[in-house]
């Protein structure tokens, strides 16, 4: 197959730090051009993208990223994961160990285990107060609508006389139904 050639033009100072270029990475002229094209298209760059004053800013930007990053992973490892495992090892560690016979039936006698029935004691106990969090937590949610649902009402009302005031549009049984349920709670 007969190699073909062809010529660009180009500024002769480009050809000549071109020709020190391809002298210094021991390739033919053809061969150092490939390399720069491949080498921008399998990298996605753009020979005319800013990288900055060089590219170990763009290297140190990554590894504070990267190492944010990884704080981030460790908090959630912290607080999310490690918890939940140490509950469910803690259910495992102290839940009853499978004998290979038929379970007993409810009315049969079992003997009584105080370390299993303080595990569940604590099993209840958290249940109980999760189920108090969450509802304290939906009556605070419930509670902060009501006051936006109140602040909304007060208006600002400029006065020719003297200083602007502030001024709450309720009719007086509304007022009176607020302070009823307010005294109730």
């Amino acid at each position: 197959m007969k190699v073909q050639f062809a010529r660009i033009n180009f500024l002769l100072e480009t050809v000549n730090r071109f020709r020190i270029f391809s002298k210094k990475h021991e390739k033919t002229h053809s061969d150092v051009l490939e390399g720069m094209m491949d080498f921008f298209e399998k990298y996605q760059l753009s020979p005319f993208q800013d990288f900055g004053p060089n590219l170990w800013d763009m290297e140190a930007n990554i590894k504070r990223r990267i190492n944010s990053m990884m704080g981030i992973i460790k908090d959630i490892e912290k607080h999310q994961t490690k918890p939940t495992t140490a509950m469910l090892e803690l259910l495992f560690e102290h839940s009853p160990q499978k004998k290979y016979r038929q379970a007993p039936l409810l009315m049969e006698g079992h003997e009584d285990n105080p370390e299993r029935d303080a595990f569940f004691q604590k099993i209840e106990e958290a249940i109980v107060l999760k189920r108090q969090h969450t509802n304290l937590q939906r009556d605070l949610n419930q509670k902060k609508s009501e006051m936006m649902a109140l602040v909304k009402k007060i208006h600002l009302v400029k006065s020719s006389f003297g200083k602007s005031k502030l001024q709450l549009d309720m009719t007086p049984e509304e007022f009176e139904q607020l302070k009823i349920k307010l005294k109730a709670e």
